[in-house]
């Protein structure tokens, strides 16, 4: 296509699109891919605010002759939504759950609409929409019906194809069609009207006419076939209905603009049966008895999604009987006691297979969320596992006959063996016949992508010789179009051309898939030519291949995208811009090294931007299933970019905050006092401060001097060494006062380190990476001492501390005394938990609201924290799942991040703690986080643990014993 066209295009577009119209190389980069293995960079994106944008788009990419691709979340595994057309993003604008109909039991939505919103919206009339795919939480409807999805519950509930009643959709060239379900009065109606709309009904009517008998003899009967267009769905047995033909098209047929889908009833109450097997094949064999229970859903994974669950720190794996392979049974009832007696059966039956080694049964709904989320961390894990070659989609939605399941796999295993190919663990829907597996294909050289073709055709053969589809549920897209013949013969194929020319006679939705494929080995995105740019790094990412190869751990399922729950990713959450999330930005970090799309590397601005509003917060290191590091890419960065570019005064001044508040700390009171007035003013304006934004003012004595003023207290206890970050030094030195009374009444004698020393965390957000290390290896030489004496190392702002057991082992991955300081070093919950079993809080009346510091959440966890604030009697202990607070060390100071920061803030963590009861205790360790909360929670006092565990206790109730 011209660029004459495209620039054309991009005016006009620019002109009458109240949304948003991007041409600029980064915004293509970011939609260059998905969750795939292909890559094609799109001509332009706009992001519609409403149904018209849509339509002038569509009209204007008709006009210049531009292929169009709709995309709700981009989370597909077979490259569907990554074209060389104008891409039509939804989710950002046109995500509106318009209605929810409880008596009719539908809902009426955008195609933005993520799933679980819906969910949450139906849930408050006891309905939910039943296809749940794992990516549920960012998945968009519109793409769900692009790609006819399931999930697990659809056992019981079926596709999306399955779930739906109406579709509302707009042609290439412009027709609006409003289809139902397809009765003989719909038909009627359009053939009378005349025109196009006439047109299209009749040649459907023509095309089940006359190919209905191959489509009921070629069509597998199974529950998960979604591979090729749903041509039974005109069949006259099914009702004629266009709208759910259109489902699983892939975006090749129509840009879909509302939809009305079917809502079921929630089960009352829920059991999960949970058994273990010798091995997967042994596991699928007893798909077959199970069904016979009736289960909600059905699903399997072998040893290694525990493994690798174990590996994260899940909690579900504790809930897991023996094995080497697992079957979860999800029974629904209506009452206890039939939940009991369908639970007890089916653990019965388990117990009489030899091949079972253990079954269990939960019924509390947080073990149940638990096992869940390992099922669930399949898309992600295993996709680059340490010592490993990396994993890939491609073959991994292959479905069957369920019974034929276990005999499928015990051959899929050999056919990869004789291309030395591998899965890295298989899990999937095993009650309905679909198995889910990443597979070390090696996209790096031409051989590996001639054996890449070679073992997909072959395992396409094999899925036709079991009677399966090639696809279960993530669709046939880019990888396996191309191997449709395979499984419907040349006549089918030709009827899925007429189906497609007959909404899209041009064939500008979507092109190169399904009907008129591509090669499956065309545009991939890694390649023989891969030659990324080497950067000389300061973390160790040679297991990665190098910070490149680091990027491409993100395997594009968006997480990230997630806005209802957890931390990851914060400025996503308050921006829905792809740039900002942990995906885009590895995308982008990427194509800097990668590709021409972005030629300066990492000297781009564009790039700048995206990890500008990155809080390093390291969510993404524990919530992504892949663990993508994205504080420590952004560190890399900014250290690559500021050799070209001059650091603000900012990042300078605030990267060496621990010097300046050391030279403060000998004047406090002057300091604190210029940063009023006119003094304050240039002050503000000179480090870009916002002015809304309250400075912390410094302490009127540092913790360090106050503790050397202290009487010297000479004892036999165990000693332990307080570490004072320079938060706790400097500004709130009442936290590590608080800290030292706690450890000397738990009876441990407190030391300080000798000299004044800092983790240079920092230095780290400025990207001064070497002086962040110099201070780390200060840090080692420092308090090695005290650690070879088995002393332990506790401290009291998280993001401090755990710089020590994070940053400090990776930067200094071969010196034992980084390792040792490492694994001593400890936050003060867990420090009293672990060594002082018998402390106790004092009594407290009332309730704790407890928000933990990101990095405690994502490195750390918070169950220390909680269980120590749980012995406290008469005190109700709460934490919201409240994300980041916004704040990220200097991150919220800045005048233009200020907003964002505010935005993240008031998502959840500002309302629970504005609604609090006024005598609520407001607990969060970091020092940033109780800055944010007393800046938009006026009159709020949050404290740190230390401080609460150092109240006095809460007087006796009159009466009391």
């Amino acid at each position: 296509m011209a660029m004459t066209s495209i620039d054309t295009l991009k005016d006009q577009l620019a002109r009458v699109i109240d949304g948003e119209v991007r041409f600029d190389t980064s915004t293509r980069a970011l939609y260059a891919t998905d969750a795939s293995n292909y890559r094609l960079v799109p001509v332009g994106v706009v992001i519609p605010r409403h149904e018209e944008d849509v339509v002038r788009a569509v009209a204007l990419a008709r006009e210049n002759r531009i292929p169009i691709l709709p995309r709700g979340g981009g989370t597909a595994l077979a490259g569907q939504t990554t074209n060389t057309a104008l891409v039509l993003d939804f989710s950002k604008y046109m995500n509106s759950i318009r209605r929810v109909d409880p008596d009719k039991r539908v809902a009426v939505v955008e195609p933005g609409a993520v799933q679980a919103q819906l969910n949450a919206a139906a849930a408050k009339y006891g309905l939910f929409f039943a296809p749940d795919p794992a990516t549920k939480d960012r998945c968009t409807l519109g793409g769900m019906i692009g790609n006819n999805s399931c999930g697990a519950h659809s056992a019981a509930h079926g596709k999306t194809v399955d779930n739906l009643v109406g579709l509302d959709v707009l042609l290439y060239d412009g027709t609006r069609l409003t289809l139902g379900g397809g009765d003989e009065g719909e038909y009627a109606a359009a053939v009378k009207n005349g025109g196009r709309v006439a047109e299209l009904y009749t040649k459907m009517r023509e095309l089940a006419e006359r190919h209905g008998e191959l489509v009921r003899a070629r069509y597998p009967k199974i529950p998960r076939r979604v591979s090729g267009y749903n041509l039974d769905q005109l069949l006259p047995e099914n009702g004629f209905n266009l709208a759910r033909a259109i489902v699983g098209s892939e975006g090749t047929l129509a840009v879909v603009l509302g939809a009305t889908v079917r809502l079921v009833p929630i089960p009352r109450k829920i059991a999960l049966v949970v058994m273990g097997f010798d091995d997967v094949f042994g596991a699928a064999d007893q798909t077959p008895w199970l069904l016979e229970h009736h289960p909600q859903a059905l699903e399997g994974f072998d040893h290694r999604l525990p493994d690798f669950a174990r590996e994260k720190g899940m909690p579900g794996v504790r809930y897991l009987p023996r094995g080497r392979a697992f079957l979860i049974a999800e029974l629904g009832a209506e009452t206890d006691d039939n939940l009991r007696a369908a639970a007890r059966a089916v653990m019965r039956e388990a117990e009489r297979v030899a091949a079972c080694t253990g079954v269990a049964i939960l019924d509390e709904s947080s073990a149940q969320r638990a096992v869940w989320s390992i099922r669930e961390s399949g898309l992600g894990a295993g996709a680059l596992l340490p010592g490993q070659r990396r994993t890939w989609p491609g073959a991994e939605d292959c479905a069957v006959p369920p019974a034929r399941l276990g005999d499928f796999l015990r051959r899929l295993v050999p056919l990869l063996a004789r291309y030395e190919l591998e899965a890295a663990t298989f899990y999937g829907h095993f009650g309905e016949g679909c198995v889910h597996c990443r597979i070390n294909f090696d996209f790096f050289t031409a051989a590996g992508i001639t054996k890449f073709r070679a073992a997909m055709t072959d395992i396409g053969e094999l899925v036709v010789e079991f009677g399966g589809s090639l696809s279960g549920e993530h669709g046939d897209g880019r990888a396996r179009s191309e191997l449709l013949p395979k499984m419907y013969g040349r006549e089918l194929l030709g009827a899925f051309r007429d189906f497609k020319a007959a909404f899209d006679p041009e064939r500008m939705m979507n092109p190169g898939i399904l009907a008129d494929p591509e090669p499956l080995d065309a545009h991939l995105r890694i390649g023989a030519n891969y030659r990324p740019q080497l950067l000389r790094t300061r973390f160790d990412f040679s297991a990665e291949g190098g910070l490149a190869g680091a990027a491409l751990k993100c395997v594009g399922i968006g997480k990230c995208r997630k806005t209802d729950a957890g931390v990851m990713c914060p400025s996503y959450m308050a921006t829905r811009e792809e740039a900002y999330s942990t995906r885009g930005r590895a995308h982008l970090i990427y194509e800097a090294l990668t590709s021409d799309l972005l030629p300066d590397g990492f000297a781009d601005t564009a790039l700048y931007e995206a990890l500008e509003l990155c809080l390093s917060c390291k969510a993404c290191k524990s919530e992504c299933p892949a663990s993508v590091d994205m504080a420590a890419y952004k560190a890399e960065f900014l250290a690559n970019f500021y050799k070209s570019h001059r650091r603000p005064l900012p990042v300078e001044f605030f990267g060496r905050i621990h010097e300046i508040a050391r030279a403060a700390s000998l004047a406090p009171a002057l300091v604190n006092a210029l940063q009023q007035g006119s003094t304050g003013s240039i002050v503000r304006r000179l480090l870009r401060l916002h002015p809304e934004r309250t400075l912390p003012k410094f302490a009127r004595q540092s913790f360090r001097r106050w503790f050397a003023d202290r009487p010297q207290r000479i004892n036999n206890a165990q000693q332990v060494l307080l570490f004072p970050d320079t938060f706790t030094n400097f500004f709130e030195s009442e936290v590590a006062i608080a800290a030292t009374e706690v450890l000397e009444h738990a009876g441990f004698q407190v030391i300080l380190p000798s000299k004044d020393l800092c983790c240079g965390r920092p230095l780290y957000e400025a990207g001064k990476l070497d002086a962040g290390r110099w201070r780390l290896l200060e840090i080692v030489k420092g308090l090695s001492p005290f650690v070879e004496r088995g002393i332990s190392i506790v401290g009291l702002e998280p993001s401090c501390l755990l710089t020590l057991r994070d940053e400090l082992p990776a930067l200094f991955p071969r010196v034992s005394a980084a390792r040792k300081l490492a694994h001593n070093a400890m936050l003060l919950d867990e420090f009293l938990i672990a060594k002082a079993p018998l402390f106790s809080p004092p009594p407290l009346k009332g309730t704790a609201l407890v928000h933990g510091h990101c990095h405690q959440k994502a490195l750390a966890g918070m169950d220390s924290e909680l269980a120590l604030l749980n012995k406290a009697k008469g005190l109700r202990v709460e934490a919201p799942d409240a994300g980041c607070c916004g704040m990220a060390g200097a991150f919220g100071y800045d005048a233009r991040r200020f907003e964002v920061s505010r935005t993240i803030a008031e998502r959840v963590l500002v309302p629970a703690v504005n609604e609090s009861a006024e005598e609520t205790l407001i607990i969060a360790d970091g020092f940033a986080c109780r800055s944010q909360i007393r800046q938009f929670c006026k009159g709020r006092h949050p404290m740190h643990l230390a401080q609460a565990l150092n109240l006095k206790p809460a007087p006796a109730e009159e009466g009391a014993a």
